[in-house]
């Protein structure tokens, strides 16, 4: 799932590599997806970009924006994996989108889960992307410890830890994968109550957000997550699929992995105790 490091990266990847490249065709799904959301009718987006330049990539919270001449952009979220694909790649037959460019590369869209590639004039109007550009990244310097309390204060005591971060894109760009390993720095079980959070646990909670986040992003994203070439990302993750398996890095202990409001949960119970 792209949430603020991956978006963060494939943004960073794309202007590299496609920014000055011109449109030559594209093409609607191979293979059409039951949760793969379009913006209109996919068909469509080869008369909105055939012939435009793309200007730009741009990442923010957990989405992707191209942005090409005319005032057009696509832009994507959640599920969706992009991979760039040289001239004399093969071609896969299953994809939810495709671009080809005038020199012959190939940029594939394909979606596990659910995602959306929305395509526009001028502006999105999607709810998740206008809170994704608005609200303040939290890598931003006026992402303090005063605003991050001030999110705290602004919500229901009894909810927890996971639905205070990762819900309803308070935080932009924190989802449910990056949750994981900011919980387990700040020794917070994902259930605990945010009106039960101590000072000091508020505290290794903000610093932990700001760092692990700020690490994930500087090495391109989480191991659990691919670049558009097809390779993970160097964020070693410690609470994740790839790992609950193994001890917990501090006390040896077992790792949990449980079902909690919508998604998995990994945490260790010594380290980070409910109560």
């Amino acid at each position: 799932m792209i949430e603020l490091p991956e978006a963060l990266a494939r943004a960073a990847e794309l202007d590299k590599t496609i920014a000055g490249k011109t449109v030559a065709k594209v093409y609607p799904p191979s293979s059409p997806h039951k949760f793969c959301w379009f913006n209109g009718e996919p068909e469509a987006y080869d008369r909105q970009l055939r012939g435009r330049e793309v200007q730009k990539a741009e990442g923010f919270g957990i989405f992707v924006e191209l942005r090409f001449s005319g005032g057009f952009g696509l832009c994507f979220n959640d599920g969706v994996n992009v991979r760039l694909l040289e001239p004399s790649a093969g071609l896969p037959e299953k994809y939810q989108l495709r671009i080809d460019f005038t020199d012959s590369w190939v940029l594939i869209f394909t979606v596990a889960m659910y995602g959306g590639i929305l395509c526009y004039e001028h502006t999105c109007a999607n709810e998740y992307y206008v809170l994704s550009k608005e609200r303040l990244s939290p890598l931003a310097d006026e992402f303090d410890e005063e605003y991050f309390r001030g999110l705290l204060a602004g919500v229901k005591p009894g909810i927890s830890a996971k639905a205070f971060l990762a819900a309803e894109q308070r935080i932009p760009g924190l989802g449910n994968g990056v949750l994981q390993d900011i919980l387990f720095r700040a020794g917070i079980h994902p259930k605990k109550k945010v009106g039960k959070l101590t000072a000091e646990e508020t505290e290794r909670l903000f610093g932990s957000v700001k760092g692990v986040l700020a690490e994930m992003s500087r090495l391109g994203g989480r191991d659990t997550e691919k670049d558009i070439w097809g390779s993970p990302g160097k964020y070693p993750t410690v609470m994740s699929k790839n790992t609950y398996r193994n001890p917990c890095p501090i006390c040896k202990g077992e790792i949990v992995k449980t079902a909690y409001l919508g998604g998995s949960v990994y945490y260790c119970p010594r380290c980070q105790p409910l109560d």
